[in-house]
């Protein structure tokens, strides 16, 4: 007996252990319109209490408005330069996950100077990058130190819907692979469609035009970002015109509109909703309202993947550009652009809902949040 209550002893200490060795870390960037100003923000977060320690304030670059950690989650990618005439750049970064810190690498040209959203493949060996301006899809080679390669591919669109007066052009607003690598989904908010193309690494130009489908989505709807479902099945897609959300299910390419939800919690005023997240347990999906509202409008996803209302949270700011869930679902990070300031939500895990922490943390104009946790 007694050395059974040793061993256990042992066991509760190695999970301590564990616990105390894994550090999350909040990447938050700005339209600094200023280099010498803070451009990104790196803060440790508190798995228990959500507080917010700041370790880094990144200067010398201008409007990192956009970032994206590398798949080997060794580097951070950032759209800079963003809404600055004949510029537009991705920069690449170096992270320190035992000192917090960020280190520059190198950056390379866009095909256009308002870069807005990045990914990187899973093999960490393409970054894929949109431009809203001059609308646009760009793929990056990445190299082993981290660095951003050649452009390799850019494909330009042209066309918008014309159902609203800011959709006369195309404005290509974000970019994610398939779960399993094998397409790429490209929301575009001027034509009122989400463009999917056949992804293959092994090609020179590993985006597929030839393979081009065009998903249409409601008119006047403006397609904003989109994450897939746990499942790898569902589709959830925010509009930002509409203030609405599409779900739909994906096979090969092809998008097949099951749902259209409003986000807003009101039939008049001013909608511009933003970004969208689901939980890592598949059950609550998240989206932000700009606007006249500026909440998260929280809902359940049923096992069919429907969505049925929840609540709405204030955000506690104005215009909230983007949030992210941390890791485990704990806890919501929430950009203010608008009010220079992040917000700290607590998630219950049964019923989805949020709760104020207390945290509000002054910054000017975030833009993006991301967060990891680091072993």
């Amino acid at each position: 007996m007694k050395q059974k209550s040793l061993m256990l002893i042992a066991i509760g200490l190695l999970y301590c252990c564990i616990l105390t060795a894994q550090t999350t870390y909040v990447f938050v960037g700005t339209f600094n319109r200023d280099k010498q100003k803070e451009g990104i923000a790196v803060y440790t977060l508190d798995e228990k209490s959500g507080e917010l320690l700041k370790v880094q304030s990144v200067t010398g670059i201008l409007n990192p408005s956009f970032l994206a950690i590398g798949s080997d989650s060794n580097f951070l990618y950032a759209c800079t330069e963003s809404q600055t005439p004949q510029s537009g750049y991705i920069n690449s970064f170096r992270f320190d996950k035992q000192t917090g810190r960020l280190t520059e690498l190198n950056r390379q040209k866009t095909g256009g100077e308002n870069p807005v959203y990045l990914t990187t493949s899973k093999d960490n060996r393409f970054l894929l990058s949109t431009n809203y301006t001059e609308a646009g899809l760009d793929v990056f080679l990445l190299n082993n130190n981290g660095t951003v390669g050649n452009r390799i591919q850019t494909i330009q669109y042209k066309e918008g819907s014309g159902a609203t007066e800011g959709q006369d052009i195309s404005h290509s607003h974000s970019v994610i692979f398939s779960p399993d690598q094998g397409y790429v989904l490209v929301p575009d908010l001027g034509a009122d469609e989400i463009r999917s193309y056949r992804f293959n690494s092994s090609l020179a130009q590993p985006v597929s035009t030839e393979s081009y489908r065009q998903n249409r989505a409601a008119l006047g709807s403006g397609p904003r970002h989109i994450c897939f479902h746990p499942n790898q099945k569902n589709v959830y897609c925010v509009e930002e015109i509409g203030g609405s959300l599409s779900y739909y299910q994906f096979h090969k390419g092809k998008l097949r509109l099951k749902q259209r939800v409003m986000l807003h919690n009101s039939s008049t005023g001013k909608h511009s909703s933003a970004d969208v997240h689901i939980s890592p347990d598949g059950k609550f999906l998240y989206a932000s309202n700009r606007g006249d509202e500026n909440n998260i409008a929280i809902f359940s996803i049923r096992p069919n993947g429907r969505l049925q209302l929840v609540d709405y949270q204030s955000t506690m700011g104005n215009h909230p550009r983007m949030f992210a869930l941390s890791p485990q679902g704990q806890f919501l990070v929430v950009a203010n652009q608008f009010s220079n300031n992040l917000r700290v939500f607590k998630r219950n895990e049964r019923t989805g809902k949020l709760t104020p922490t207390g945290q509000d943390i002054p910054i000017e104009s975030p833009s993006c949040v991301q967060i990891k946790t680091y072993h």
